[in-house]
């Protein structure tokens, strides 16, 4: 079974990388008898970004992976499962359980090894230690320890060496330190530089005879290549934030990043050979995660079992769209739809002149089609728990924020704006003030010196996504005492009972 279910997917490929430099590509034979992978001393089975236990239109799903594992395994073969960060949150589970069902399903699947990834932080401190005290995995964090104590976060440990398969591992873990990073939550928490953090903790692996160095990070592709040019040491970076796969050498190291929610599964093979030459060699395949590969029951049971608690509750219908809502990246780049909607429900629930969403508020990572909208839906596309505020702020400020919004186009960034109440033009090949022109609220040209009122999710309000110039500033409705913005979009929606968002030219971009 396991044989069949391999022939039919990507040919792995043998990096072979010996000191001094890196090496080159081989072709392997992926299950042949001799074969070099079938010779390899330890299997890496990687996932990241992964928001669900369960397929998300038919793929992905933990019970899944967990099989992968126990095919893996067969024959004693040793296999170590690591998770490159953000599972805790967000999605529709976690807004009720707080990532708890997470934790109960990688157990079950048999996870070993995970790092934080900005999403570990979302519901602060105490809750990430109660999820760390239900583990029976290991958490490796490097760079980011209790604020209070100067510690490690409940159970985690700066780095971490195992020995498996006649070879000695070593691990740390690298986080993002990005203003991806909720706001409210961040003084519970102290950041160190990724590159600082590595430099202090690889040579106590190198102390400790590890003859292979894995980096586990949640971190921008640029800084994973960034950390595998500085360290050559590092055999393997095993990476997440990127929702897609990617799988590159930089200098000495594998860097591999596996997608979002278990659609796919990275399997790292790693032979070494012995001295003189003590070559690492690092196969790679990437595992579509499918029906055809079966759920390990148990795993299956808990993750299933979290699913039914969530209840007949959310299945409510709170009204219906006539329009199809847009979750994909597309929302990063450009006006959306469901943009719009978000947008417009801010505002109208605080009653606020403007209206902004950050875009990666959004979630979901779909299309969710035009029919009935339920209290699972809205909190799927926005799960995050924030809650609808509102300040005062001058045109320039808002001028500010708008240029800010757009300030990484062409490429999608989840601080792109989505508005209402106030309409632009931009120009992403312009620079400085002249990317945004044209600017009108509520149908009237911007005035810089004019006080506006503006409806936000306080991830925004608190300096989110970079938008640092609304901290500070006369706030009128706060995070105390303003609504969920899934309750905003719910009232809003069922107000109407029937909406149909569009996109209406809020945001015109130049080609």
């Amino acid at each position: 079974m396991m044989r069949k279910r391999f022939s039919r997917i990507l040919v792995a490929v043998l990096i072979i990388a010996g000191p001094p430099k890196g090496g080159h590509y081989v072709r392997a034979q992926q299950e042949e008898a001799g074969s070099p992978r079938q010779q390899s001393q330890v299997t890496l089975l990687q996932i990241n970004d992964v928001y669900s236990t369960i397929p998300i239109n038919g793929a992905g799903g933990l019970a899944r992976v967990a099989t992968l594992k126990q095919r893996m395994s067969s024959g004693g073969h040793p296999v170590l499962m690591l998770l490159a960060g953000d599972f805790l949150s967000p999605s529709v589970a976690s807004s009720v359980f707080k990532g708890e069902q997470m934790i109960a399903t990688l157990n079950a699947a048999g996870l070993d090894y995970a790092t934080l990834g900005n999403h570990e932080f979302d519901f602060g401190i105490n809750v990430l230690k109660q999820r760390m005290a239900e583990s029976s995995f290991t958490w490796v964090v490097s760079n980011v320890v209790d604020a209070k104590t100067g510690g490690a976060i409940g159970k985690a440990v700066p780095y971490a060496v195992k020995t498996i398969g006649g070879l000695k591992i070593g691990f740390i873990g690298l986080c993002i330190t990005s203003s991806s990073i909720v706001p409210a939550w961040r003084n519970d928490f102290r950041f160190s530089d990724p590159m600082a953090s590595a430099a202090k903790y690889l040579p106590m692996l190198k102390r400790e005879g590890v003859n292979v160095v894995v980096a586990l990070t949640h971190l921008e592709f640029r800084e994973d290549r960034a950390i595998a040019q500085k360290f050559p040491e590092i055999d393997l970076i095993v990476g997440g934030h990127e929702h897609y796969p990617i799988t590159t050498v930089e200098g000495h190291a594998l860097i591999s990043k596996a997608g979002s929610d278990a659609k796919f599964a990275a399997r790292l093979d790693i032979l070494r050979k012995p001295a003189p030459a003590a070559t690492v060699e690092r196969f790679f395949e990437l595992i579509p995660v499918t029906s055809e590969i079966p759920d390990e029951p148990k795993t299956a049971a808990i993750a299933d079992g979290y699913e039914a608690r969530l209840g007949k509750e959310l299945d409510t219908v709170v009204g219906t769209s006539t329009t199809a809502l847009d979750a994909s990246n597309e929302r990063l780049t450009k006006e959306t739809a469901l943009g719009n909607l978000i947008a417009d429900a801010l505002r109208d629930d605080v009653k606020a002149d403007v209206g902004i969403s950050n875009a990666g508020g959004a979630r979901g990572s779909r299309v969710y089609p035009a029919g009935p909208i339920t209290r699972r839906t809205l909190l799927s596309i926005h799960p995050f728990g924030n809650i609808a505020c509102k300040i005062a702020v001058t045109g320039q400020v808002l001028r500010e924020a708008l240029l800010s919004g757009v300030s990484m186009l062409p490429i999608g960034n989840g601080r792109f704006p989505q508005l209402s109440g106030v309409t632009m033009k931009v120009d992403p090949k312009a620079t400085g003030d002249s990317r945004v022109t044209d600017i009108r609220v509520n149908g009237q040209p911007l005035d810089l010196n004019k006080t506006y009122t503006i409806a936000m999710p306080d991830f925004v309000m608190n300096g989110g996504d970079g938008y640092t110039m609304f901290a500070n500033r006369t706030v009128l409705v706060d995070a105390q005492s303003g609504d969920l913005i899934v309750t905003a979009l719910e009232k809003y929606i069922a107000a109407r009972g029937t909406v149909s968002p569009s996109v209406e030219g809020r945001v015109t971009i130049a080609p």
